[in-house]
């Protein structure tokens, strides 16, 4: 048996920030994960076109923005202008996209830690793996904890471990096919990142075997909630905020 890392971040991962009390991915949904009792967030991060680390999950700005097109392809100038709020609700209404910058700054001044979803414009891997691990570093510098980077790109893994090292990496899966033990062996994952409908108990020996631990994302119901944690899952993804209280 492989030993595990190190494991210092809570239990309980308010999912974009708010869950599904929010407008996903802003400063509002980081203050909402903060009032329900969330002492970590994930959220997604990309890049601008000019390279500005921004918090968005989608490629494309129709869902979430008052914009339209590729959020790749604008500058942060032209984000920045953008009504991230009106969508959820009327509330919400001039929500800004944030940067990776301002959610470093809110973040450790509550006291939140950060799972960063390295979420890159389609052919921006690697580039964005880099400059999300580069910032990271440099914003957490003083952190006592460091944020966890993960991804579903492997190529953004890999260059985020290329550029800095240090930080600590999961691999976010929705399958597990032959040769994932190679792939978080390379990438040098601290944890395995599963959709929850894969999760057993079986499988959660097998990771143990291998070293890894394990975050499972997004868990919904109180009740599998409590499965999973009687398991001996280590971190608990969820939009369910006002239904599945931090422990």
């Amino acid at each position: 048996m492989t030993s595990a890392q190190p494991w210092k971040y809570p239990t309980f991962v308010a999912h974009r920030g708010g869950g599904s009390l929010a407008p996903e991915n802003t400063l509002s949904a980081m203050r909402t994960g903060t009032q329900f009792g969330y002492k970590m967030a994930e959220y997604d991060v990309k890049l601008s076109s000019d390279g500005v680390a921004i918090l968005m999950h989608d490629s494309a700005l129709d869902r979430t923005t008052n914009g339209k097109g590729s959020a790749g392809d604008l500058n942060f100038a032209d984000l920045a202008a953008l009504d991230a709020g009106s969508w959820y609700g009327p509330g919400f209404a001039g929500e800004t996209v944030p940067t990776l910058e301002a959610i470093a700054r809110y973040t450790q001044a509550v006291g939140m830690a950060s799972n960063i979803e390295i979420k890159p414009t389609p052919g921006l891997e690697a580039i964005t793996g880099a400059r999300v691990a580069e910032l990271a570093q440099t914003l957490w510098a003083t952190a006592a904890l460091p944020p966890l980077l993960s991804s579903f790109s492997i190529a953004s893994l890999r260059a985020a471990k290329q550029a800095v090292p240090s930080l600590p990496r999961g691999w976010i899966t929705d399958s597990l096919s032959d040769g994932w033990q190679r792939t978080v062996s390379e990438l040098g994952c601290v944890s395995i990142h599963l959709k929850h409908t894969l999760v057993t108990q079986a499988l959660i020996a097998e990771l143990r075997q291998a070293g890894l631990r394990i975050a499972v994302w997004t868990v919904n119901d109180p009740i599998r909630a409590n499965e999973l944690l009687d398991w001996g899952i280590d971190a608990l993804i969820t939009d369910a905020l006002d239904r599945i209280t931090p422990k």
